[in-house]
């Protein structure tokens, strides 16, 4: 296998970094019955690594959001005070379930810091959804409570739901209203500390975060301790070789790294590559409450930004945006995308319109923790089209034939299901045994549902989905979660979902529907009565009528390729 001069050199300063007896040395360990390599002198848990890194930091500004600042020593102290109230005024034990639904504050991170402190599993809540998607999530996962902000607090209140509700940032007057305890108020009854702190193990449940996938509705993952902090070292490893290889190269680097948090903490890419790394590198993060590429880039300026990471929509809005130039950017170092594929022409493009800063990009799954493939500078130029190596040091990728157990790699440029393994893998899907089965196939493998192929410098090229999702702005839609919904009403006949080509988004939701002959059904109504029910980033953009029945293979199923390959050459066409 062939390597650049960057790979040959990144390489080896991570070989340096993980040598046995450091800090950050790699060795083997048995995990699940496979040998893997693990970072021998990690922390046990998430409550250790919190602990050391929190304390390494504490006198640093950690939090800034509007007006509010606060060091790491004054979140997690408010931390452990919330993890005391969890334990004293709810009743919340180690193993009990605790969704989080919001969107990014300071008291998302701190409802998460206390649950994995204390030993309970912390379930982050997508806050697009719906109030029936969110009952899916409570009911699915069995949550005793949630940490809700004020809009997501309104459409619990809707709900009937088994779990208890504690409310964030939300006035004494609403919470009344709505029937749900502040957190404010709780806290103010509650003892300072936990009367009792149980042993935590490395395999023990952190987190279940729910991912769409081909099957419809959505599948908790479950990550242990061990997979959360391993996940979380090894994006260590990344950032302190390329450190590293900017002081070779006479670059100084910033007192403290600062990273605008713009991407959703309740994602892969926010909890672990953003949030826990934080928590290590001691880098200070701005919250944005929501997206808007013109105050990206007041905050960048203002707050002196090293590090932007976020889906490639919003990376080309910032190119885009008419006061750009407006603006000083000189502290930013990489500008990194994850969670869709980067439209290689927008490489270059970034490359130029941001002189000086890195493009780099990331592929990693939920059920990976995030953990994949890294394609970086000047390497990433060179291969706009690759999402990069195997994360070194602990993950290893492979092109593989087939359903079931992961055999013999495919050859270099040889199409396949794209394989990770790593003991940073989530341990399966929480209460779903086949699903499980079907993706975590034995010997530490996971089948991503991504076809791909390695060219001969190890780099990976995804090409398609073995799996029948979308992926709208980092978002993964599942196409028979929509076709069910869409069948719902009761004038269909049939239906197919598919992804659409955006230059923005990267994909967005197309659908084409056959009713039911003799009934009359408007698209316009059939996309209010999606609206009920479903979360925005759901509905189809795009919804043709078919006056047709829908063509269908020698199975009698839909023949989905064969639409997709129409509608999208219809949609290009009006498009142009």
């Amino acid at each position: 296998m062939t390597k650049s001069a960057l790979d040959a050199a990144l390489d080896q300063v991570v070989a340096g970094i993980t040598a046995l007896g450091g800090a950050l040395g790699v060795g083997t360990a048995n995990v699940h019955g496979v040998s893997l390599p693990i970072f021998s002198a990690a922390p046990p848990t998430m409550r250790e690594y919190m602990a050391m890194f929190f304390t390494v930091n504490g006198p640093k500004e950690f939090l800034v959001f509007g007006e509010e600042r606060l060091t790491f020593a004054e979140v997690y102290a408010r931390s452990l005070k919330f993890a005391a109230m969890l334990q004293h005024r709810q009743g919340i034990a180690k193993g009990d379930r605790v969704g989080v639904a919001m969107r990014n504050y300071p008291d998302w991170i701190i409802a998460y810091v206390a649950c994995a402190h204390m030993g309970a599993v912390c379930i982050p809540m997508n806050a697009w959804w719906t109030a029936e998607e969110m009952a899916y999530g409570i009911e699915d996962s069995g949550a005793r409570l949630v940490i809700a902000d004020e809009e997501r607090a309104r459409r619990l209140a809707t709900l009937s739901c088994t779990a208890k509700v504690i409310t964030v940032r939300t006035s004494g007057e609403v919470a009344s209203q709505l029937g749900f305890a502040r957190s404010e108020d709780e806290l103010a009854a509650s003892p300072d500390t936990m009367w009792y702190l149980p042993e935590l193990l490395p395999e023990d449940d952190c987190t279940i975060m729910y991912t769409s996938g081909s099957t419809g509705a959505p599948k908790g993952a479950v990550s242990t301790h061990r997979a959360q902090v391993s996940a979380s070292m090894n994006y260590l490893v990344t950032g302190l070789a390329l450190l590293e290889l900017s002081a070779q190269s006479g670059a100084a680097p910033a007192d403290q790294q600062v990273m605008l948090l713009n991407v959703p903490l309740f994602h892969i890419t926010g909890l672990v590559p953003v949030l826990l790394v934080s928590f290590a590198i001691g880098r200070k993060m701005i919250i944005m409450h929501k997206w808007d590429a013109g105050e990206a880039l007041r905050l960048i300026e203002k707050e002196r930004c090293t590090y932007f990471v976020g889906v490639p929509t919003m990376s080309l809005e910032l190119m885009q945006h008419p006061d750009r130039h407006k603006y000083d950017l000189s502290s930013l170092v990489d500008i990194a995308s994850g969670g869709a594929p980067r439209p290689p022409e927008h490489v270059e493009r970034l490359a130029k319109e941001f002189e000086g800063k890195h493009p780099v990009q990331g592929y990693g799954l939920t059920e990976t923790n995030g953990v994949g493939a890294g394609n970086i500078r000047d390497n990433y130029r060179n291969k706009p089209a690759s999402t990069g190596r195997a994360a070194p040091p602990l993950m290893e990728i492979r092109i593989a034939d087939g359903d079931g157990p992961v055999g013999e790699a495919l050859p270099t440029g040889a199409v396949g299901e794209v394989c990770l393994r790593s003991v940073c893998n989530c341990r399966g899907y929480w209460n779903k045994p086949d699903a499980t089965a079907a993706a975590f196939v034995g010997n530490g493998w996971f089948r991503s549902g991504d076809l791909g192929y390695l060219d001969d410098e190890g780099y990976l090229f995804i090409v398609d989905r073995k799996k029948d999702i979308i992926i709208r702005g980092g978002e993964n839609i599942s196409c028979q979660e929509v076709e069910s919904a869409i069948y719902a009403h009761p004038a269909v006949a049939e239906v197919s979902v598919f992804g659409l080509p955006d230059e923005r988004l990267g994909e967005i939701v197309g659908a084409v529907v056959y009713a039911k002959p003799g009934e009359h059904l408007d698209p316009d109504a059939l996309i209010d009565f999606l609206k009920s029910g479903m979360a925005a980033y759901k509905i189809p953009a795009k919804l043709w009528m078919s006056a047709d029945q829908l063509p269908k293979l020698g199975s009698a199923k839909i023949d989905k390729v064969t639409l997709r390959k129409q509608y999208r050459a219809v949609w290009a066409a009006n498009a142009a």
